[in-house]
């Protein structure tokens, strides 16, 4: 009943009656009970909440109310975004018991729009890593191949996705974390614009890098869900009032950027093999291929590794055990500090702490923190000088496929290699999106395609026209 089912196909079923919302929802419980034993997708699955959530949109149905395009729908939530009255543990030990007091802007969004929000989705401890195996709980395995990690840090909402285990699903992108799953599982995922989605109720990691976005079967799909959680919010004073805007992009007469420094040794070939197909597809439409640099590209990984472990260094201070999480009882209190944050955080995350704090002490600050904040310009510098060139840029999401479970587990740079075609767009504040484009062998690739600052429709409207091409 629900394979395959998009948003769209879901609420036609709903609205001609052909299943009920606690029908899906109880479709949807059993489809995550049958294949999530292998997978692991979810942490916590919400099944009172939802049921009763899908009670409330059928008694609309029968009272002929009209009813939004997400009414019912059943949809995973990272466990990194606050849900109100469900266990929200950012993948951490440290908040194992935290039950979020509050429902973050996002959530309040969907709950408005109807939706039913099944459970929450494994992650990398708070965020922090590329392949799922850094989840203080278990780690999610790829769909595809379980021998394979599903990426990270939102690989159990994209393995959600690709296992049916939910009609869509929110992930959270610092430096990939929605794009490069999406590229393992062989899903859609939008990382949007800086400031488009709320990160009121998102748990910090890195503020300036932090996005929310949807992961999900199809671009329509993400398209509709980004515009029922986007918009200003008084509670975030990042967020931008920016109206969704229905525009139709064109593919004659396209201009897409292609960055060399993304093509270079490191890459898979097949994955070079298979994207570079995908954006002759554009060129067979009428696009117009522009080969272009972007010069600091080969400095964005060091720069967002000195940023990003700074602002998480700084965002992860208040887990203290007096608060809220874990509290270690010891006869003083900075004793109990210490050991709350020694037992409740785990390797990488204390990896990350320790890393942003030597950048930014004193006699440090000046030749990190800032240096990197100065090439973080550069970054971004390079990107409008190749806007001014083309319309949008297309990349592979990550130079490989999904790799194997325990691969580079121990070997963290190489890890921290997996982001180096997402990080930049974080570090300029890009919309960027990663569809599908083709397998090795059962394993999935993905495209990336990058826009300006607010270009997030077009994007979506250039990804769907691939999409309505190659199905």
């Amino acid at each position: 009943m629900i394979e395959n089912l998009t948003i769209k196909k879901a609420h036609q079923g709903l609205k001609s009656k052909k299943f009920s919302a606690v029908e899906l929802t109880e479709a949807t419980l059993l489809q995550i009970k049958k294949q999530d034993k292998d997978i692991r997708a979810y942490l916590t699955l919400a099944e009172e909440q939802a049921l009763s959530q899908a009670r409330r949109i059928d008694n609309k149905i029968k009272n002929n109310e009209e009813i939004g395009l997400l009414s019912g729908l059943p949809v995973a939530v990272k466990d990194i975004i606050l849900t109100q009255g469900i266990r929200t543990t950012a993948g951490s030990k440290i908040l194992e018991n935290y039950i979020a007091p509050y429902d973050a802007t996002v959530i309040k969004r969907l709950k408005k729009a109807g939706a039913v929000i099944i459970g929450k989705t494994n992650l990398d401890e708070f965020g922090m890593g590329a392949s799922n195996e850094n989840s203080a709980y278990y780690p999610t395995r790829n769909p595809h191949d379980l021998e394979r990690v599903p990426g990270g840090s939102s690989g159990g909402s994209a393995a959600a996705v690709a296992i049916d285990g939910c009609i869509y699903a929110l992930g959270s992108d610092t430096g990939g974390s929605i794009r490069q799953p999406s590229s393992f599982c062989g899903t859609v995922g939008l990382k949007p614009t800086y400031g488009r989605v709320s990160r009121y109720g998102l748990i910090a990691f890195a503020s300036s890098l932090d996005q929310i976005g949807p992961i999900t079967k199809t671009v329509e799909d993400a398209k509709i869900v980004f515009e029922a959680i986007s918009g200003r919010d008084e509670l975030d004073s990042t967020t931008l009032d920016h109206s969704f805007s229905p525009l139709e992009v064109g593919i004659k007469g396209l201009k897409i950027g292609v960055p060399k420094e993304y093509f270079v040794k490191g890459i898979d070939p097949e994955v070079e093999k298979i994207v570079k197909e995908a954006i002759n597809q554009y060129e067979k439409k009428g696009a117009q291929i522009i080969e272009l640099s972007l010069p600091h590209t080969e400095y964005a990984l060091a720069c967002y590794y000195i940023i990003m472990p700074a602002e998480a260094s700084a965002n992860l201070a208040r887990y203290d055990g007096i608060k809220y999480g874990l509290s270690e009882q010891t006869s003083n209190l900075l004793d109990g500090y210490l050991k709350t944050r020694q037992n409740g955080f785990g390797n990488e995350v204390r990896r990350r702490i320790m890393l942003g704090t030597y950048t930014l002490s004193a006699g440090y600050y000046d030749a990190y923190y800032l240096k990197a904040q100065k090439v973080r310009t550069l970054i971004k510098q390079d990107f409008d000088k190749a806007f001014e060139k083309v319309d949008v840029l297309m990349t592979p999401t990550s130079p490989t496929p999904a790799f194997k479970l325990g691969e580079k587990i121990t070997d963290p740079v190489s890890m921290y290699l997996s982001d180096i075609y997402t990080v930049s767009v974080n570090l300029a504040g890009l919309p960027a999106v990663s569809i599908p484009c083709g397998k090795i062998g059962r394993l999935p690739v993905g495209l990336q395609i990058i826009g300006r600052q607010l270009d997030d429709e077009k994007i979506l409207q250039i990804a769907q026209k691939y999409e309505g091409n190659s199905t």
